[in-house]
């Protein structure tokens, strides 16, 4: 049995709240702001003031309550109310848009107390305080059955804790050494999927679901999810490959610059911060966007070696003719570390207001990243209260991550969350964490694990399921999820159970040479490629170690003709470059050309036979090589 770290072992301790300094002042802030409204809201009332005032006042109470003042048809107005404050909390929710509640609470106040007639109902102060105290009543023992639920939870983990990481560890695969890195054909036919939309001319983006760019189907995420798995191939597999394939990271970064991609901020920096004159993107939260974005550009930066994304200003978010927000990776980096420095909470909104802890862990990851490439130290910094306001403000009783809360509120609302979500993360930046979070992950998916009619291991979910994709129903992207995490903790047999359901369930397509699922949309397809290239610590090498040194100076492919020839393997020891190549379509020579040579010396490029070639003064060679399915070739210096 493996060795359980016992800092790991002891990481579940009994939780007597799940309401830290930060929310609980956030709460009694609330409370206040409710209360003073609802003592202000009964004074006409007490006082026999105007009708008018008497109405006005009660709907302060409750959104609508004032139409119960004004009594007959217009009592239906407090329930349309009511339905029409749902609607602007989810507004709130889903694009940030705070004054939506306040507009509908102030403004039904304001319009029953223009209503009502030479007297209001008398009854009405009685209905809204027996309505108001049942929601409380309700509310109150909702939350205490839920708490109830989660101490529970929190025992059996406590019991089974040392257990479930003992068996993560034991059966976990070892990392894979560079000289296994290759791509299979299937992996290959996944990789086209996001090259096939990555290399397509910057502005056209044919395959894209487009629905709303607020929430989780927003094309950012498409974008950053197809430059994530694009990163992590040539990392782990091509490090010495530059050519098309980080000609399509580019693309993806130069595409985030259109403004259909980040002007979702004016109207949210409007209607959430108020602010109508400086939107700037990658200023005051808005870490769906640098925290993000911050990851798949420094991703490619650290893989080819290219800091042209580092010059100040590479990153242009055009508004319009004359308002340009000069950006770059170094100024995207300081937005994360700054925001996090500043926030109360230490984690910070996407949406002003809303704090998705899923979001602030995409932000220490690509600090990771930007820290290992720059030199900088800014997860030192902050990690460690970071993490405590994590475990503080955003762990339920249970001891898993809350999915949300309001910054201004301190309220959390529902939205789905996982260990296992936010376990491959924290695996670059607090490993030991991570493994426990992969360790209870992995406890709840073994009920989920089925055997098929052959008698295979697959997960099999009830229900149509959820695309975040698309909003339609389907498994793809919560199948792409598990897998890509299972396989970051080496559980193979769980990411293979989950890659069986994928291909039995989500419509698994072979065209043309490009995989991909019917039945999932761009981002789960997306998220689907990375996992099925993913082995054991992928991620974290990619985040914080990056490519193997001699693949930064040593020889490079660097063209190759997409999709003639796709590369499997690209990697050099510092004066040779080893490389395994396939036909996209036809077999047959194809022209290829090789990089950083030295210049003016004598090659050998070996196949089924060797063939000496020259190398130009630039130290390029360009060479014709014949392509029958797996064609491994070896470029060394010559003798």
């Amino acid at each position: 049995m493996a060795v359980i770290p016992g800092d790991i072992a002891q990481a579940f301790i009994r939780r007597e709240t799940a309401v830290g300094p930060v929310t609980s002042a956030r709460h009694r802030r609330i409370a206040m702001i409710y209360g003073a409204m609802c003592i202000f809201g009964m004074l006409p009332t007490i006082l026999g003031m105007s009708p008018s005032l008497q109405a006005a006042g009660l709907g302060l109470w409750i959104p609508g309550g004032g139409f119960l003042a004004v009594g007959g048809w217009a009592i239906l107005l407090f329930m349309l109310t009511l339905a029409l404050f749902a609607l602007a909390v989810f507004a709130w929710f889903g694009a940030g848009m705070v004054i939506a509640p306040i507009i509908v609470w102030l403004g039904s106040a304001l319009l029953a107390g223009k209503m009502v007639g030479e007297q209001s109902w008398f009854l009405a102060p009685y209905f809204v305080a027996a309505i108001v105290a049942g929601i409380g009543i309700y509310a109150y023992q909702r939350q205490q059955a839920r708490k109830t639920a989660e101490l529970a939870k929190l025992e059996a983990r406590k019991r089974s804790i040392g257990t479930a990481i003992a068996e993560a560890i034991e059966v976990a695969a070892p990392v894979p050494a560079m000289a296994e890195r290759e791509l299979t054909p299937d992996e290959l036919a996944a990789s086209r999927y996001a090259l096939d939309r990555a290399l397509q001319p910057i502005g056209q983006m044919n395959g894209y679901d487009k629905v709303d760019q607020f929430q989780t189907s927003a094309l950012r995420y498409q974008i950053n999810h197809l430059g994530y798995g694009l990163g992590m191939l040539q990392c782990m597999y091509t490090p010495s490959f530059h050519g098309y394939l980080s000609q399509a990271q580019r693309n993806l970064i130069e595409l985030y610059l259109d403004r259909r991609i980040w002007g979702y901020w004016l109207w949210e920096s409007a209607w959430g911060h108020l602010n109508l004159t400086d939107p700037d993107p990658a200023a005051k939260d808005n870490i769906m966007l640098t925290g993000w974005f911050g990851i798949q550009l420094c991703m490619y930066m650290s893989t080819t070696g290219d800091r042209r994304y580092a010059a100040p200003g590479s990153l242009p978010f055009r508004r319009n003719m004359h308002r340009v927000f000069h950006h770059d990776a170094h100024t995207i980096a300081q937005s994360v570390a700054k925001n996090f420095l500043d926030s109360e909470f230490c984690l910070y909104p996407c949406e002003p207001n809303w704090i998705y802890p899923i979001c602030n862990h995409y932000g220490m990851t690509s600090l990771k990243i930007y820290d290992r490439v720059f030199g900088t130290k800014y997860v030192p910094s902050v990690l460690d209260r970071w993490l405590k306001n994590l475990d503080t403000e955003f762990t339920d009783y249970s001891g898993s991550i809350i999915g949300l809360r309001s910054s201004l509120t301190g309220i959390s609302f529902p939205f789905p969350a996982a260990d296992a979500l936010f376990a491959g993360f924290e695996n670059c930046f607090a490993p030991d964490r991570a493994q426990r979070m992969w360790a209870t992950a992995r406890q709840d998916l073994k009920y989920i694990i089925k055997s098929d009619e052959t008698g295979a291991k697959r997960l099999s979910i009830p229900g149509k399921g959820f695309d975040f994709g698309n909003y339609k129903s389907g498994y793809t992207g919560v199948y792409a999820t598990l897998m890509d995490t299972a396989r970051e903790f080496g559980d193979y047999e769980i990411a293979d159970a989950a890659l069986r359901a994928l291909d039995r369930d989500c419509g698994r397509a072979d065209d043309g040479g490009v995989l991909r699922y019917s039945k999932g949309s761009n981002l789960s397809n997306a998220m689907a490629m990375r996992a099925r290239i993913h082995r054991r610590d992928d991620f974290r090498r990619t985040i914080a170690e990056g490519p193997p040194e001699a693949s930064l100076r040593g020889p490079i492919l660097t063209d190759a003709k997409y999709p003639e020839v796709l590369v499997a393997r690209a990697f050099s020891n510092g004066d040779d470059l080893e490389l395994v190549l396939y036909p996209g379509a036809k077999p047959g020579p194809h022209e290829i050309r090789i990089e950083r040579l030295r210049p003016g010396a004598k090659y050998a490029m070996r196949n089924d036979s060797e063939h000496a070639f020259a190398v130009d003064d630039n130290g390029t060679a360009s060479l014709s090589v014949e392509l029958h399915g797996r064609t491994p070739i070896h470029i060394v210096p010559a003798v």
